[in-house]
């Protein structure tokens, strides 16, 4: 179990609060998973320290605003529950396993969380983490015929 201390846990809401918040400002939600993901923004929060840590949601969405040169609007919506879920999940994995944003993403992708929103989220955050990785392995295992 990882012992999250009260920054991380604030990083993880954080993290849930701005995909909220590219739902609310109309952006497609996959296309804003996956570029935040793979973003400096994303990787600043990564870090053990980064200016980014201390920001609000409001700020880091304009810093993403900014490195995209506009974020893609429209296009698939997902539920306020859904991206909330996505993001603290998100931010919680790289606590627990210590692996980058990249690398999650590439585990569990925008639509993978959306479909298994309804099964997961009421798992303990670190139960639901190891039952993607599993889902992911598996996947991987089926495509290589294994």
């Amino acid at each position: 179990m990882a012992n999250l201390d009260l920054q991380q846990r604030q990083l993880c809401d954080i993290q849930g609060r701005l995909f909220e918040l590219a739902l609310k400002n109309g952006y497609d939600c996959p296309a804003f998973i996956q570029f935040f993901m793979n973003s400096r923004a994303a990787a600043a929060l990564d870090d053990t320290y980064d200016r980014l840590q201390w920001a609000g949601e409001e700020y880091i969405l304009e810093e993403l605003e900014d490195e995209a040169g506009g974020l893609k609007k429209a296009g698939v919506r997902y539920s306020n529950e859904v991206m909330y879920w996505a993001g603290y999940t998100y931010r919680y994995w790289h606590y627990y396993t210590g692996e980058s944003s990249k690398v999650i993403v590439q585990t569990a992708d925008a639509e993978t969380m959306e479909s298994c929103w309804l099964g997961f989220h009421t798992l303990d955050v670190e139960m639901a983490i190891d039952d993607l990785k599993e889902l992911h392995r598996q996947r991987t295992s089926c495509a290589e015929g294994e």
